[in-house]
């Protein structure tokens, strides 16, 4: 499956250079959804209905405004989508626009019925429309021929067997006599933190300072040059969320015109060691969080409630899963250009009814540079009932692990690189309570171009026949093996820790029972709290959320994770 990766630091929108009234991007179902199960982007007193399906695959793309989501899929005769409750009778025909999304795969003279009906269905009236190329193209009907009513209905209809898709409905009011023109809308972060930051929005325009104009965001402060006096300029919106998509409307004269922008992602780089705990709500995106960003479009990976377990490896929190074709998720570190870097997690193969051919190999996960260059890979294949894991820096490989492993094993999994010797190592259930940077490798591998610069992992999903469904957990990268397994190690016999999540008060109990010393870090590595205790901690001063515990007894270390209540 060939994957279309794209920068989220700064996004380029378009303006409608109308208003737009009516928008449907048809959802984000995780696959294939009938019309009546799809949760759409308008609910009543919009109504859809049909025999076409919703589809994850082959995205939008291509045109502006594509929402690369969900789309409506029609392939045979008489199949169909419809659109019922729609209000266009605030506005004059002449001015009213039919905008579109449709992937034509044949040829562009064998069109996709389009059909307008202002009883409820019962009379139905053909449009006329001429896609531009084959693929996903932007069909635009307008001219008088949309009807102003208050109840519209629209329907796309099939009468072959040939294949279609639709994405981005909209209706729009466009006057002709407006000279006012926006361009494409621009964002760029303000800043990068963990948390919400907020960004600025430029918006360019021509044909200005003939009017008094009002400029209404639905999001931040409006600044720039001044539509009314200006001819030709930038309007500037800043102070945005992240997060909030931003409509601007500007009125004035004879014209009500809009432009759109999809928030940028302002998401920071991550610290090392990264310890990443999947501590998200069950069903929740990945790309979605903090610390990790979507680079490519189709199903989400997501929360699943639970962990995976290994010997000597402390969880919390939940892990993720996913399976088949979809989003791949990018997680950027500080980067490495010397010495060593690590990244250890577990991995579960849940199931591979869907891994249609034998021994046909995916990568599901990498060590990446900073612009998520792919340097090293972990591989895997089904080998009849069974699977292997393989470890390369190429996209193919040869180098597998010769043993054979179940449905359902949970393996423990170290990549690493030696920028020194330009040497990749990747370790397989490891003995955790030894190991070391001397410990015999699983794998080893060579790469013919040494690896410059590590910044950034990706858990990929590559093809619905090819990446079984998988579980993933507990993503540990450092550049030493002691700051790697800081939250698994053990050594104080006896050691009890509760309650966990804590409250107020942490209770300590190991076999010796002697004093203790106890230091608390924040998931950056910040420390929070020290003291000495030999039975209980005082924690009521720290906020809710997810820290490292490290307890010291008799020159015994065992490093956890705390969750605070």
């Amino acid at each position: 499956m060939k994957k279309l990766y794209i920068l989220l630091c700064a996004v380029v929108s378009s303006a409608s250079f109308a208003q737009t009234f009516y928008s449907e991007n048809m959802g984000t179902p995780s696959g294939t959804t009938a019309i009546s199960a799809n949760v759409f982007q308008n609910s009543a007193p919009i109504v859809y209905s049909g025999t076409a399906d919703v589809r994850a695959t082959s995205p939008s793309s291509g045109y502006n405004g594509s929402s690369a989501g969900g789309n409506v899929l029609i392939n045979a005769v008489d199949e169909y989508f419809q659109i019922d409750g729609l209000n266009s009778s605030a506005y004059n025909s002449a001015d009213l626009q039919l905008s579109f999304g449709i992937n034509t795969q044949t040829n562009v003279s064998n069109v996709l019925t389009v059909e307008v009906s202002t009883d409820g269905g019962t009379n139905w009236a053909p449009l006329s429309y001429t896609p531009s190329a084959t693929g996903w193209t932007l069909a635009t009907i307008g001219g008088g021929t949309i009807p102003s009513a208050a109840t519209l209905s629209i329907r796309f209809k099939s009468t072959s067997t040939s294949q279609f898709r639709i994405d981005d409905v909209k209706l729009s009011s466009v006057s002709a006599s407006c000279t006012l023109s926006l361009g494409s809308a621009t964002g760029v972060c303000d800043a990068f933190n963990f948390g919400t930051d907020t960004y600025t929005a430029t918006i360019p325009y021509i044909g200005g300072g003939n009017a008094t104009y009002v400029v209404t965001p639905n999001a931040g402060t409006v600044g720039g040059d001044d539509v009314s006096t200006v001819a030709a300029g930038n309007i500037i919106i800043t102070g945005i969320p992240e997060g909030t998509n931003l409509v601007v409307t500007v009125t004035g004269g004879t014209c009500n015109t809009s432009a759109t922008l999809n928030s940028p992602e302002c998401k920071p780089v991550n610290p090392l060691p990264f310890h990443e705990h999947f501590n998200y709500a069950a069903g929740a995106s990945l790309g979605a969080q903090e610390s990790w960003t979507n680079i490519n479009s189709g199903d989400n990976i997501v929360a699943a409630a639970g962990s995976l377990s290994y010997p000597n490896v402390g969880t919390s929190g939940n892990s993720v899963t996913f399976t088949g074709a979809g989003i791949d998720c990018f997680s950027p570190f500080t980067p490495a250009t010397s010495g060593t870097v690590y990244a250890s997690f577990m991995v579960n193969v849940a199931d591979m009814t869907n891994v249609t051919t034998d021994l046909a190999e995916t990568y599901f996960a990498a060590l990446t540079d900073a612009t998520k260059s792919f340097k090293a890979r972990m591989f895997v294949k089904r080998n009849g009932t069974q699977f292997q894991l393989g470890f390369d820096a190429a996209s193919t490989t040869t180098n597998y692990d010769a043993t054979l492993r179940n449905i359902g094993e949970v393996v423990y999994v170290v990549m690493g690189y030696d920028f020194g010797t330009n040497t990749l190592s990747c370790w397989l259930n490891p003995d955790l309570t030894s190991f070391n940077a001397s410990t015999p490798a699983t794998l080893t591998s060579t790469p013919a171009t040494a690896i410059t610069e590590l910044g950034g992992f990706i858990i990929r999903q590559d093809a619905d026949n090819r990446t079984p469904s998988m579980v993933f957990d507990e993503l540990n990268i450092a550049t030493d093996i002691a700051s790697l397994l800081a939250v698994k190690q053990n050594n104080i016999a006896g050691l009890e820790v509760y309650p966990n999540p804590a409250n107020d008060v942490l209770y300590i109990n190991t076999a010796a029972n002697l004093e203790k010393n106890v230091v608390i870090y924040d998931v950056l590595g910040k420390q929070v709290l020290s003291t000495t205790a030999t039975n209980s901690v005082n924690v009521a001063s720290l906020k809710s959320g997810m820290y490292i515990l490290k307890i010291t007894e008799a020159g015994k270390t065992s490093t956890s994770k705390l969750v605070i209540k």
